[in-house]
């Protein structure tokens, strides 16, 4: 949605006492949390209702008033939530909305769709490394933007949704899937990544040690570096985060996780030695890295845009499921190139992605309608906001934001 002005952005990204602490999506790039194995910390996510209802409805409830004002009247309005059920009561009548959309569903719209998706970007491989061997500008800078659109949808969207087992009804499936997008595409540990982004993350959004994805922070960098020249060191980071990470798993995993990670490096650069025809391996390493941080800005973005400067909560005093999503997750809007790379529950449907994570892209496309609408029914908050304004909320705020530890939100009426 649009922005009014100026104040409303900043508004937006003060939010309720100003909260902020960066989140993401799939942050799993900086977190340093302990596997499951082996671990520090035991931490528990909460339930995940499964759930799908047509369209990008575009209600909206969220900016237009204080979400501290809407929760408190949540908390005085009783019949509406339930005597007895309180914010469980909320989160069940939704669950049972969605629900009947999902079972209503075919194949097609639960899996299809997303599974095309990805194969169609299979497909595409052959023409980008083809395109590559032109020595004319166009075709070359075509093949660029081939392979990095091509990686970034399997190294992103496909390994968010392995993450959450939303490619396919078959639990052993599922981490099969898991290993592939997310270590031999995305060069990163599938433990890990699962264990962070699904126990943690989604578990405890924007609660502050646990789900707030801190480690998206890197104070040390101004604003410009931060939001501008540091993403084009993913590609870099991610493996050698990852290979940090193995410390804490078995070894039979770590020994995979090594081998899937060398073989999903090790076949980009012969195919671009092979088939492309680059003479030399630094030519080579250089391609690799250009189409691997091609979309690594907006990856980068909107893991942080999503979750900061919206409510922080501590652990002993957060609020239950549907309250602690509404006001802790915003939506960006519909993006052609976005939507395709890296999924609707990453972009305009992230607020149904964290309150029904196991259904896919287009599932959750399909449900926003129905979770936006029953949100302003409630007078619960649905946030969304642009890109551009909240690049310039960042860019505006970023000492605040990115820099200082994040207050903690305090409800009235909720706990």
């Amino acid at each position: 949605m649009p922005l009014e002005d100026g104040d409303v952005a900043r508004r937006r990204g003060q939010h309720i006492n100003g909260a902020s602490s960066p989140g993401g999506t799939w942050d799993t790039l900086h977190q340093d949390v302990p596997a499951p194995n082996g671990s520090r910390m035991e931490v528990m996510a909460e339930d995940h209702e499964l759930g799908p209802a047509l369209g990008d409805g575009d209600t909206s409830a969220g900016w237009g008033e204080d979400a501290c004002g809407a929760l408190q009247r949540a908390g005085k309005e009783p019949a509406q939530r339930g005597a007895a059920g309180g914010e469980g009561a909320l989160m069940a009548e939704l669950s049972e909305r969605v629900q009947k959309v999902v079972k209503s569903s075919s194949w097609w719209e639960r899996h299809g769709v997303d599974i095309c998706i990805l194969t169609c970007s299979f497909l595409a491989l052959p023409a980008g490394f083809l395109c590559l061997r032109s020595a004319q500008a166009v075709p070359f800078l075509a093949g660029v933007l081939t392979l990095g659109v091509v990686h970034h949808t399997l190294a992103v969207k496909g390994s968010h949704l392995a993450s959450h087992n939303a490619l396919t009804e078959s639990k052993s499936w599922g981490k099969v899937w898991a290993v592939f997008f997310i270590e031999l595409c995305s060069a990163f540990t599938a433990e890990q990544a699962t264990y962070n982004h699904v126990k943690l993350h989604h578990g405890y959004t924007n609660v502050i040690g646990l789900g707030d994805s801190s480690t998206w922070k890197l104070p040390f960098l101004n604003r410009y570096v931060y939001m501008f020249l540091a993403p084009l060191a993913v590609p870099i980071i991610t493996p050698l985060v990852a290979l940090d990470l193995l410390r804490n798993v078995e070894l039979k995993v770590a020994l995979r996780t090594v081998c899937c990670v060398s073989l999903g490096l090790y076949c980009h650069y012969w195919l671009l030695l092979r088939v492309s025809g680059f003479q030399s391996p630094w030519s080579a390493l250089l391609c690799m890295l250009l189409t691997r941080s091609l979309l690594a800005h907006p990856y980068i973005h909107v893991n942080i845009f999503q979750h900061i400067g919206l409510p922080m909560f501590a652990a002993d005093r957060k609020p239950k499921r549907i309250h602690l999503m509404s006001l802790g997750v915003l939506n960006l809007p519909r993006n052609a190139l976005l939507d395709w790379s890296f999924g609707h529950s990453l972009i305009s449907c992230h607020v149904e992605h964290h309150l029904f994570p196991s259904l896919s892209d287009n599932m959750c496309l399909k449900i926003k309608p129905i979770v936006s609408q029953y949100l302003k029914e409630k007078k619960l908050p649905y946030n969304e906001d642009t890109y551009a304004a909240r690049l310039w909320l960042f860019l505006q705020n970023y000492e605040e934001l990115m820099v200082h530890a994040p207050p903690i939100t305090e409800l009235v009426g909720i706990q």
